[in-house]
């Protein structure tokens, strides 16, 4: 399951949905940064690093070594779950391999401009990734060995020293913690999560065999992508379909269905091209009615129309196979709705082509989305609550023809669609 926009589709909720009868459900990338929020028993719950799988009594989880793990927060999400019982410890598997996020990197991130600029969630991810790429990062397996983890330590508060200028009491007054607090902080979570390390790739390949249902669960959104999303406005993982395989070990052949979860419309947060964002007062509107802040850093979130070309692009990157289409209900009560279908032509590139289908001559890129210039097609809006319908025929006909044509623009049939927030509140969509 995967985000084909900037993250926020709600995830998380269509992970509690599809991981019911699932065997595994498995985090492949991303880290704290991660917002996915699920409702059980009537309690909102958002999950930052253990997968949404968690809350089905079935299901065994896992973190894989393409994520980038905080292990004091991951502790506190651990304690906060079994407070109100769910059952984390006996079903959650921690990839040895997955780098740390410690408050090193968090302070890494204050420290440079990147965040400012970008807009990131300040919770270490992008340090704790360029560590990863650069081989001096810790790993997991070094939370184990109190030797290991203090060198490592030791070598990023020196880098951090150089590159930023600080002496020892100016980085600790930076990170808030100094050098000893921060260690036994560490080795204690160490403890805490030693019981629960094991060799993910090797449990779900295992599983795999046996002809159990595995779903990996991704973080942000295809558009997000280190690769292949709207550079550099990203994020610094592989949010699509190479960063499963990556991410938890198993090979491309495995992958059986691929699920794409878009909003109705589209938001994102930070900078970053976004051609179809509403004007300011609009958007402002909009934000209130759909309550368009984020779960993790509660930003409020850029609102804008569903971009059907950008959708296309991240469904074919990835081999989409269904979508499932989220927050439909906010749709309701307005007169007109609007489908991004193509851009204004520029000289010598193709106008209807979605990016990267013209030949080959029309790229994704930022410095190209920014001069994009939408082409809508407008639909009609309905009136009443869509939260009351049983089956996906019960719809008005307005909320019909408008997820016809989404699908028809995107190229990708629509399996689901959310109606509202409730974990029940979803129709399977009928063909026709």
């Amino acid at each position: 399951m995967l985000g084909c926009q900037w993250g926020d589709e709600g995830k998380g909720k269509v992970v509690q949905l599809l991981a019911q009868g699932a065997d595994w459900v498995a985090r492949f990338q991303g880290g704290a940064n991660a917002g996915h929020t699920i409702f059980v028993g009537g309690r909102r719950l958002i999950l930052h690093q253990i997968p949404s799988g968690i809350v089905e009594p079935r299901a065994r989880c896992a973190i894989g070594n393409g994520v980038v793990l905080d292990p004091l927060a991951l502790a506190e999400e651990i304690a906060g779950l079994e407070a109100i019982g769910i059952e984390v410890r006996p079903r959650l598997t921690i990839s040895p391999f997955a780098h740390l996020v410690t408050p090193l990197h968090k302070a890494a991130e204050r420290l440079g401009r990147q965040d400012r600029a970008i807009g990131t969630t300040g919770r270490g991810i992008g340090p704790a990734y360029a560590e990863k790429a650069s081989r001096s990062g810790l790993r997991v397996e070094d939370l184990l060995d109190p030797g290991r983890l203090g060198e490592g330590l030791d070598a990023l508060r020196l880098r951090l020293r150089s590159e930023h200028g600080l002496g020892d009491a100016a980085l600790d007054e930076a990170v808030g913690s100094g050098r000893e607090d921060i260690r036994s902080r560490l080795e204690a979570a160490g403890r805490t999560l030693a019981p629960l390390v094991g060799d993910v790739s090797a449990l779900l390949l295992e599983s795999d065999d046996r002809g159990e249902r595995i779903l990996c669960e991704g973080a942000q959104g295809a558009l997000l992508d280190i690769d292949h999303g709207t550079y550099p406005f990203v994020t610094s993982s592989s949010t699509t379909i190479g960063g499963v395989c990556t991410g938890l070990g198993i090979p491309p052949r495995r992958i059986g269905r691929v699920v794409g979860v878009v909003k109705a419309y589209a938001t994102r947060v930070g900078l970053g091209p976004f051609p179809t964002e509403m004007e300011p007062g609009e958007a402002d509107r909009f934000r209130e009615r759909a309550g368009e802040y984020g779960a993790t850093t509660g930003r409020p979130r850029r609102c804008g129309w569903y971009d059907a070309l950008l959708a296309r692009r991240c469904c074919r990157i990835n081999g989409v196979d269904e979508l499932f289409v989220t927050k439909l209900d906010v749709l309701g009560g307005i007169g007109r709705l609007r489908l991004a279908v193509a851009y204004e032509g520029r000289p010598g590139e193709a106008p209807d082509a979605p990016p990267g289908e013209a030949g080959g001559r029309d790229w994704l890129s930022s410095m190209r989305l920014e001069r994009a210039r939408p082409r809508y097609r407008d639909f009609p809006g309905w009136r009443g609550d869509l939260q009351a319908a049983a089956r996906f025929e019960s719809l008005p006909p307005e909320a019909r023809a408008y997820l016809a044509a989404l699908s028809a623009e995107t190229g990708v049939p629509i399996g689901h669609v959310s109606i509202g927030p409730g974990r029940d509140q979803v129709l399977a969509v009928t063909a026709g």
